[in-house]
């Protein structure tokens, strides 16, 4: 039995492995967009044991994966972020969080702010310069770079 025999034997244990790959990205995401993907893969999954063929286990990879993004997600997202309207993810999430200058950031230049362990590039449009070990606030960011403002006290 050569390699891709054995492949099309046992799909299941690709479609399974895609399942979890699947769960694992949305543990960072945290949308309930790319576990449609591991539903519809768990699907074919168990498609492929009851004796289905490639081409029915695609059939139903599609239809779970569409079936869960119209009525599955909604539900997850209405359900499980109520009380957040407009939930930030990502580096979006940084805006209003506060951080401690580690390397000055200069009136018309560049600096560094660490937030929660992370250090991002930064700038101010404040006219004077923020100096290391200032606490600042993060009020917008374009790419990569945030822009802070110091703390009022």
């Amino acid at each position: 039995m050569d390699l891709l025999d054995y492949f099309s034997q046992h799909l299941w244990q690709a479609w399974a492995i895609v399942a979890v790959v699947c769960l694992i990205l949305e543990l960072t995401a945290g949308d309930f967009f790319i576990i449609c993907f591991s539903i519809g893969a768990a699907a074919s999954c168990l498609t492929d044991a009851l004796g289905g063929g490639i081409v029915l286990q695609l059939v139903v990879f599609a239809l779970f994966t569409l079936a869960s993004l119209f009525f599955v997600r909604p539900f997850a997202v209405r359900f499980l972020h109520k009380g957040e309207p407009n939930r930030m993810s990502g580096a979006d999430a940084l805006i209003g969080r506060k951080g401690r200058v580690v390397e000055t950031v200069r009136a018309n230049g560049y600096g560094r702010v660490q937030i929660d362990g992370d250090v991002w590039k930064a700038v101010t449009n404040e006219p004077q310069d923020i100096p290391s070990g200032e606490n600042v606030c993060v009020v917008s960011r374009e790419s990569t770079i945030i822009t802070v403002e110091t703390l009022k006290s």
